[in-house]
C-alpha cells in the first residue's frame, strides 16, 4: 500500500512539474521524444536482428562444417573398418598364427613363400591407402617369425600403450608408436581387433593403425577462432595442435549438454564473457563425439560496438534537435502570444483591433487571416439577411429546374409497355437497352467500377448501335472470371469500344466481331480491345499516339483522340504513370487498344 502511495505521489508531482513548464518547452519535449522514440526502437530492433543474424550465420556455417567432418569421419572409419576385415580373412595369416599358437615351426621354404606372396600382397595393399599408417598383427606368443611390416610377436605388442588394458579391443586414441625402442613415435589411434580360431581361440591382434592428424583432421585445422576437441566414452580428452587444453573444464561442462545425442547437435552459448557456437558429433563406432567451437565474440562485439556508437550519436542528436526545437518553437510561439492577445481584446467586443507584424509563416498567415476576417465580419452581419433569402431563392430556382431522373425511367418503361403490346419487341429491347445505358450514366460513383459493369454497359451500347447499321456487330469475350471483378475508372472501354465502330468498322459495313480479351500478368491486369476494321497507318498511328501523349494539342472534335486521351488520363490520375492504354494497328488489317491497370480486385488487392 505504501508502494502504491509513493508512485501515486510521484506521478502527481511529475505532472505538476510539466504542468509548470513553458509552452515552448513543453513542445520541445514532446518533439524530441516523438523524433526519438521511434528511431531508438527501430534501432534496438535493427542491432537485435543484426546480433542474430550473426549468431545464425555462424551457427549454419558450424553446422555445415560438422556435416562435411562427419561424411570424411564415416569414411576414415569404414576404410580402416574394411582393412582389419581384409586381414581377418587372410588364409595364410591366419595358418601362420595357428602355427604360432601351437608352437609349431615351419620350414624356411613355407616362411620364404608366406613372406614373397602374402606378407608382400599385405604390404601393397597398407602403402596403398594413403590414410592408413599401419597394420601390424601380433602372434599370442613369441614362437612366430617376425615379417615387417606386418607380423609381430607377442613381446612386440606389449611395448604399446594399449597392451597393458583389460579390455584392449576397440578404439585407441592419441598414443606414441613404441614397436621399437629406438622411435620417438607419432601420436596415433588404431581399431584393435582379437583374432579368434574355432580349434584354438584367440591367435592374434590386428592392430589397425591411422595418425590421429587422419582420422580426426578437425583437431589440426588451423583456422582462426576456432578449435576441436574429441571426447571419448570414457571422458577422457584429445586435442590436436589447434586445441585449447585450458578448455578441458568447459568442454566438460558442454558434454553434459550434448553428449551421446545422435546426428548433429549446434547450440549458442556464452562463457566468461566469450559468444561461442557449439557443434557435437557423436560418432557411435568410436564411442566418442567430436566437438567444434567457434569464438564469435568479435563479430557480436562489432556489431555492440556499432550500437553504442549509434547510441552515442543519438545522444548528441537529441541535445541538437531540442536546442533546434526549442529555437523555433520560441519565434513560433512568439507570434501565438501576439496573436492571442488580440483575440482576447476581441472576446471583449472590440472589432477594431488588429494583428500587428504579421510574417509570411503559418503564424503570420493566421494573423492575418485574423485581420481579414474581422474586416469581413462587419459586412457579414450585413449581409447576412440577404444571403440567406438569396439562398432560399436559389434552392426554390434549383427545384424549379431539376430534371427528375425517375421521371425520365418511368417515362421509358412506359413507352416499353406500349412496344411489348403491340408486340414490337426490337423496340422494347432498345427502349430497355437505353435505360440502362441512362442509368449508368447518369448513376454517380464515388471510386472506380468493375470490368463486369463496364462490359454489361458495352453490351448495352452494341445492342443500340445494331439498331442503326445494316449490318451487325458481335461482342466476343475471352475473360477470365477473376477479370470481371477487377476494377477500372468509369466508362474506360466504351469510348474505346465507340473508337473502334465509327474509325474502324463503318466503313466497311459488313458484318464483324469486336474482341475483348482479359489477362492477369506480373500483378496487373490486361484487357485487349480488338477490331478488325480498316487499321492505321504508321504515321496516323503515331499521331494518336503522339496526342494521348500530350505532345500534340487534342481539339476536342471526332477523330482527334480527345476519347482515348481522356481514357488514358484518368486511368493514370487512378493508378499511377506506368499505367494506361497501347495501341497498335495494321492498315487494311485490325486495331488492338490494350488498357492495363494493377490487379485491384472488390473486397481484396493483390
Amino acid at each position: 500500500m505504501e508502494n502504491k502511495d509513493g508512485l501515486n505521489e510521484v506521478s502527481h508531482n511529475w505532472k505538476q512539474k510539466l504542468s509548470g513548464l513553458k509552452l515552448n518547452k513543453k513542445f520541445t519535449l514532446v518533439i524530441s521524444f516523438l523524433v526519438i522514440l521511434p528511431i531508438s526502437v527501430m534501432a534496438g530492433i535493427l542491432f537485435y536482428n543484426m546480433e542474430e543474424n550473426v549468431i545464425r550465420e555462424n551457427r549454419n556455417y558450424m553446422q555445415y562444417t560438422m556435416e562435411r567432418n562427419k561424411d570424411n569421419l564415416w569414411e576414415n572409419i569404414g576404410s580402416v573398418t574394411m582393412t582389419t576385415q581384409f586381414f581377418l580373412k587372410d588364409t595364410p595369416l591366419l595358418q601362420m598364427l595357428v602355427q604360432a599358437a601351437r608352437q609349431e615351426r615351419p620350414d624356411t621354404g613355407e616362411l620364404m613363400e608366406f613372406y614373397h606372396s602374402d606378407v608382400a600382397s599385405l604390404e601393397r595393399l597398407v602403402n596403398n591407402n594413403t590414410l592408413l599408417y599401419g597394420v601390424r598383427v601380433y602372434a599370442v606368443n613369441d614362437s612366430v617369425q617376425e615379417m615387417m611390416p606386418i607380423l609381430y610377436s607377442r613381446s612386440r605388442m606389449e611395448r604399446m600403450e594399449w597392451a597393458g588394458e583389460e579390455d584392449y579391443t576397440g578404439w585407441h586414441f592419441d598414443y606414441r608408436d613404441r614397436l621399437f625402442d629406438n622411435r620417438d613415435g607419432k601420436r596415433i589411434a588404431s581399431l584393435v581387433t582379437e583374432i579368434e580360431d574355432y580349434e584354438n581361440g584367440r591367435i592374434g591382434v590386428i592392430e589397425t593403425a591411422v595418425t590421429m592428424e587422419n582420422l580426426l583432421p578437425p583437431l589440426y585445422e588451423d583456422i582462426r577462432d576456432e578449435w576441436s576437441c574429441f571426447v571419448s566414452e570414457e571422458g577422457n580428452l584429445y586435442f590436436g595442435d589447434n586445441g585449447q587444453e585450458n578448455s578441458e573444464e568447459f568442454v566438460r561442462l558442454k558434454m553434459e549438454e550434448g553428449f551421446g545425442k545422435d546426428g548433429i547437435y549446434t547450440v549458442y552459448t556464452r562463457q566468461g564473457g566469450e559468444h561461442l557456437i557449439v557443434s557435437y558429433l557423436y560418432i557411435r563406432e568410436m564411442r566418442g563425439t567430436l566437438l567444434s567451437v567457434k569464438n564469435i565474440t568479435e563479430n557480436v562485439r562489432y556489431v555492440y560496438r556499432m550500437r553504442n556508437s549509434f547510441v552515442a550519436a543519438m545522444l548528441v542528436l537529441a541535445v541538437g534537435l531540442a536546442f533546434f526545437v526549442n529555437f523555433i518553437v520560441t519565434r513560433l510561439l512568439g507570434q501565438f502570444y501576439d496573436i492571442l492577445k488580440s483575440i482576447r481584446v476581441i472576446q471583449k467586443g472590440d472589432l477594431g483591433i488588429r494583428v500587428q507584424n504579421c510574417g509570411n509563416d503559418e503564424m503570420g498567415e493566421l494573423g492575418t487571416q485574423i485581420n481579414k476576417m474581422l474586416d469581413r465580419i462587419g459586412r457579414l452581419m450585413k449581409e447576412n439577411i440577404d444571403r440567406e433569402v438569396l439562398a432560399k431563392n436559389s434552392q426554390i430556382r434549383a427545384l424549379q429546374n431539376q430534371i427528375n431522373a425517375h421521371f425520365i425511367y418511368n417515362v421509358l418503361e412506359s413507352v416499353k409497355m406500349m412496344a411489348e403490346i403491340d408486340e414490337e419487341y426490337a423496340i422494347s429491347d432498345a427502349v430497355t437497352s437505353l435505360g440502362i445505358l441512362l442509368r449508368y450514366s447518369m448513376k454517380w460513383v464515388s471510386g472506380n467500377v468493375t470490368v463486369g459493369e463496364e462490359i454489361e454497359y458495352v453490351r448495352n451500347y452494341l445492342l443500340l448501335m445494331n439498331l442503326r447499321f445494316d449490318y451487325e456487330i458481335y461482342l466476343s469475350l475471352n475473360i477470365p472470371e477473376e477479370v470481371f471483378r477487377q476494377e477500372i475508372p468509369k466508362m474506360s472501354l466504351q469510348p474505346i469500344v465507340e473508337n473502334a465502330i465509327y474509325h474502324g468498322i463503318e466503313e466497311l459495313a459488313e458484318d464483324t466481331n469486336i474482341y475483348i480479351k482479359g489477362i492477369l500478368k506480373d500483378g496487373d491486369c490486361i484487357l485487349e480491345i480488338s477490331d478488325a476494321g480498316k487499321g492505321m497507318d504508321a504515321d496516323t498511328l503515331e499521331r494518336l499516339k503522339r496526342k494521348m501523349a500530350g505532345g500534340i494539342e487534342t481539339g476536342g472534335g471526332t477523330g482527334d483522340g480527345i476519347g482515348l486521351k481522356n481514357v488514358q488520363d484518368r486511368i493514370r490520375m487512378s493508378f499511377g504513370e506506368k499505367y494506361g492504354i497501347d495501341i497498335a494497328s495494321k492498315a487494311g488489317c485490325y486495331t488492338k487498344v490494350t488498357l492495363r491497370v494493377p490487379v485491384r480486385q472488390s473486397g481484396w488487392e493483390v
